[in-house]
This record gives C-alpha cells, sequence and structure tokens, in this order.
C-alpha cells in the first residue's frame, strides 16, 4: 500500500484518533489536508493539479455518503461492548471491522486516483520514489533510533499515551502491564521498514508500467499478500501481545474509566452522525434551490 493510497484514505480515517470535539472539524478538512500532503509526492501542474483535486474532491463525497454510516454504526456497536466489558473476542471484532473500512476506503481510493496515476510521466515517477526514499528515512529515525531498551522504552510510552486518550489515566498496576507489553513482543521495525520497501517496489512498478487502472484496486487491498514470513510471524506476535494487553486492561478498568471509554465511543457515534447529516444536508440544497 503505497503512501499515495494511504494518504488519501487514511485522512478519513484518521478523525478517528482525533478528540470527540476536533473529530468533526478534522474530518471536514481532510480534503485539504490531502491535497498538500498529495502536493509532496505527485509533482503536478495546471490541468494535472485540477483533476487531482477533483479526484480527492469525489473521494471524500463517496466516504461521507458510504463510509460515515458504517463508522457511526460501528462505534455505537463498539460503545454497547465497551460499557458491558470487551471480551478477547470483541477485540477480534474490532480490529476485523476496522480492517473491513480500511480495505474499502482503498479500493475506492485506488480505484479514483489510477486514471491519473497512468498519465504520470517518468520524472514524475521519479520524484513520487525520491519521496518514500525520504519517508523511509523519517520512519528510520522515529522508529529504529537507539538501543533494544530505548526502542521498548518508546514503544511503553506511545502505548500508554493511546490507552490513556481513551480511558484516561492509568494506574501504576495498568502501567506496568503496558511496560510488560513493551517487554515481550518482538521488536520488528526492520522487518516493517523493509515491507514498506516492498509495497512502494510494488507500487511504482505498476505506475511505470501504465496499469494502475487495470491493477492497483486489488493491489491496495492485498498488502499482506508477498509478506516476508518472518515479518508476518512478527505481526501476528505483536498484535496477539496487544489484544492480550487490551484484554487484561477492561478486566482493571475503574468506573470511571469505563465511562470515560463508553463516552468517548458514542461522542464518536454522534459526531459521525451529524457528519451524515451535514453531508445530506448539502446533497439535498442544491435541489431546493428555486430554478
Amino acid at each position: 500500500m503505497s503512501a499515495v493510497l494511504r494518504m488519501v484514505a487514511a485522512a478519513a480515517l484518521a478523525a478517528v484518533l482525533a478528540g470527540c470535539s476536533a473529530m468533526r472539524l478534522a474530518y471536514e478538512n481532510a480534503d485539504t489536508f490531502v491535497r498538500w500532503r498529495a502536493s509532496s509526492y505527485l509533482d503536478l501542474q495546471g490541468e494535472a493539479a485540477d483533476d487531482l483535486n477533483d479526484r480527492i474532491d469525489a473521494f471524500h463525497a463517496w466516504h461521507r455518503a458510504n463510509a460515515l454510516p458504517q463508522y457511526a454504526a460501528l462505534a455505537r456497536e463498539a460503545a454497547a461492548r465497551a460499557e458491558r466489558g470487551i471480551s478477547p473476542d470483541d477485540i477480534v471484532w474490532g480490529y476485523d471491522s476496522f480492517m473491513a473500512q480500511a480495505r474499502e476506503s482503498l479500493r475506492e481510493a485506488a480505484r479514483r486516483i489510477a486514471p491519473l496515476l497512468d498519465r504520470l510521466t517518468p520524472g514524475q515517477v521519479a520524484h513520487m520514489e525520491e519521496r518514500f526514499a525520504e519517508d523511509n528515512r523519517k520512519f528510520a529515525r522515529e522508529n529504529m533510533k537507539g538501543s533494544d531498551k530505548e526502542r521498548r522504552r518508546l514503544r511503553f510510552r506511545r502505548a500508554q499515551e493511546r490507552l490513556e486518550d481513551w480511558v484516561g489515566p492509568l494506574s501504576d498496576d495498568q502501567a506496568e502491564r503496558v511496560r510488560r507489553f513493551a517487554d515481550e513482543t518482538p521488536l520488528f521495525d526492520e522487518l516493517r521498514l523493509a515491507d514498506r520497501k516492498r509495497l512502494q517496489a510494488e507500487f511504482l512498478a505498476i505506475v511505470r508500467a501504465h496499469e494502475a487502472t487495470r491493477r492497483l484496486a486489488d493491489a491496495a487491498t492485498s498488502w499482506q499478500r508477498g509478506r516476508d514470513p518472518a515479518y508476518a510471524a512478527a505481526s501476528d506476535a505483536f498484535r496477539a501481545g496487544y489484544f492480550a494487553l487490551l484484554a487484561d486492561l477492561d478486566k482493571t478498568l475503574s468506573a470511571d474509566q469505563r465511562r470515560h471509554f463508553v463516552a468517548r465511543l458514542r461522542g464518536f457515534a454522534e459526531d459521525f452522525d451529524a457528519l451524515v447529516a451535514a453531508a445530506a444536508r448539502e446533497r439535498a440544497a442544491p435541489e431546493a434551490r428555486p430554478q
């Protein structure tokens, strides 16, 4: 999955990671963010730049009409499960649901941007390749710096911050459980970087062959195909460890932490519903104007 497709599809999904009060603003400005980011990957001018903007607008409209109602339903269901206490099956359900939404959005993003990619010149493809290389160097700086002990300490801090966004401050015992997760799950950022490069190479090969319209949508949704077995095994072990962490933490949530967790999920559902309603009003507005 290339950085270009990740950017187009994930800009819509990224609002889920923002605070509820900021989520609507983040989502409504996702198309602007994508345009800004896309310009650093795709060296487009004139009509080609206008074409990209039109395709981003069309994808954003599709996402509001098709994906947001599903997000709202998923958030409501997740809140109900969180309120009664999540089980390992609930965690798998949440992961599978999110991945299904990601694949659907990636397929649609790929389908919409592919004709433009098929018209890129060799120089424009080379520019995109250079940007991928810059991204890879940034990934290495942010994830592969320092000793194993330092990297595990960074993993612990990041995991703790994400969890506290959802449930509020962790107790000492809960933080210790997070630390154990960080210490026991494999460090595999070198394998992650190698897989990023594999996906980028596959994407660039498709674009250079001018076969994006024919092949990109399928490639975008099957990014796990062709993974190094060592990377697949490490990724599975990491995910299993994280799922076990979530299940253990849920058993220890205080009443305040659970209320925080449930309220956050319900807030997302309400914001998604509001965005869906706003999009419906926008679609209806031109029809309501007198001729």
